[in-house]
């Protein structure tokens, strides 16, 4: 079998390096916001939703624009620096206006890369280990995303829970990710000194046929019933968690995610895609019950658990099957469309959690999330068909 290539081992470094410095400001950001800074909860949804919905709505325009060069590289050094930049703002913030323009710009940056790097994985791997180098890739990106967290609890210890403080450290590990990007990436020969291709046009566009919007319908289903994990952090704080553990939450559902990506990105090279996203929207029903019904931390946290199983058995096949059903010229622009859809369910599903939680509490924003679970089972269920072979996925 072949070997996964260095280039993406690099990139998993990078997101691994970036995602720890996120994940430190994201895992206290909610409670930031709500008990620090006074906002509702949900403005805490509007305010995540607007962020996921930038990042998603970035990533149409990086996507084209490196189909358009026939680069990957200088979009990815743009939008890991660019992050980078915008850390220290969460620090200074003094209102949630702020922390929204911090967000916003720190999901652009997050837009910029997202395409193009999901691109270039496509391109220097080998279409029959793809589903293993996404899940590589999503694995060590996890790895970060739980260890912000640890790292978030600690520093609370140290700093007194003072998040500010927390905040400032975070900026270390996105220096780091962003000069690893810098030195350490390197393009295929067939894109160094590549001419400017053609601009895309609406033709070419339609070249993506019934298959990949297949996907993207599944997409938007799955996003409208998987809001953002900051309700999570909300859920343990209400049943008791205290604030210096709070990262607790984010540690766990990402310690399932990590240890899950891999091997389910190797089932997504050798079965079903049908199969695994199904068992994937079981997953997120089960934590959807568990977390609007179940009573005391013990439960949320197996809610949390099985919310990061739902994420390793599907966040990279899904971007397994976008890379499958798009051709290689298009390829960016793919990723680009597929996010930008997705992230504006992201932003509908988030500010009416965030709206049912003000309104009727975290009983009704999950319950409400498991519903759509259900009927995005059902849905993915009638419009998939298809066996796959180990080497393509059939939708």
């Amino acid at each position: 079998m072949s070997r996964i290539p260095r280039t993406v081992w690099m990139l998993g470094l990078v997101s691994l390096f970036m995602d720890l410095s996120s994940e430190i400001i994201h895992a206290l950001l909610p409670l930031f916001l709500t008990s620090t800074l006074g906002v509702s909860v949900a403005m805490v949804g509007l305010i995540d939703g607007i962020a996921e919905a930038t990042a998603s709505i970035s990533k149409v325009f990086s996507g084209y624009l490196s189909d358009r060069i026939g680069r990957r590289k200088p979009l990815i050094l743009l939008g890991y620096g660019m992050a980078a930049l915008t850390k220290p703002l969460f620090a200074l913030a003094g209102s949630a206006p702020i922390v929204l323009g911090a967000r916003f710009a720190d999901r652009i940056g997050k837009g910029l890369r997202g395409a193009p790097r999901d691109a270039l994985v496509a391109d220097v791997t080998p279409v029959e280990i793809r589903g293993r180098a996404f899940g590589l890739r999503q694995t060590m990106d996890t790895i970060g995303a739980f260890i912000g967290p640890l790292l978030a609890i600690c520093l609370m210890v140290l700093f007194a829970d003072n998040i500010r403080q927390v905040f400032w450290i975070a900026v270390i590990p996105a220096a780091i990710s962003a000069w690893i990007a810098i030195v350490m990436i390197r393009e295929p020969a067939d894109h160094l000194g590549a001419a400017p291709r053609p601009p895309v046009r609406f033709g070419e566009v339609r070249q993506l046929d019934a298959a990949f919007w297949t996907v993207v319908v599944v997409g938007v289903l799955f996003t409208l019933a998987r809001f953002s994990e900051a309700f999570l952090v909300l859920i343990a704080s209400r049943e008791g968690l205290p604030l210096t553990l709070a990262p607790l939450v984010l540690v766990a559902m990402n310690v399932v995610y990590a240890l899950g990506a891999y091997p389910a990105g190797i089932l997504a090279d050798r079965t079903s895609a049908r199969t695994l996203l199904a068992w994937g929207l079981a997953c997120l029903i089960a934590a959807d019950a568990t977390l609007a019904w179940g009573q005391g931390l013990a439960l949320v946290f197996a809610g949390i658990g099985l919310w990061g199983a739902h994420m390793a058995l599907t966040q990279g096949l899904l971007a397994k099957l976008v890379a499958d059903r798009s051709p290689s010229a298009l390829r960016g622009t793919a990723f680009g469309l597929f996010n930008l859809i997705t992230g504006i369910a992201m932003l509908f599903a988030s500010v009416v959690a965030g709206l049912l939680w003000d309104v009727a509490g975290p009983s009704a924003t999950f319950g409400a999330g498991g519903f759509l679970a259900i009927l995005a089972l059902a849905t993915s269920l009638v419009i998939m068909r298809g066996k796959a072979s180990p080497a393509q996925q059939s939708v």
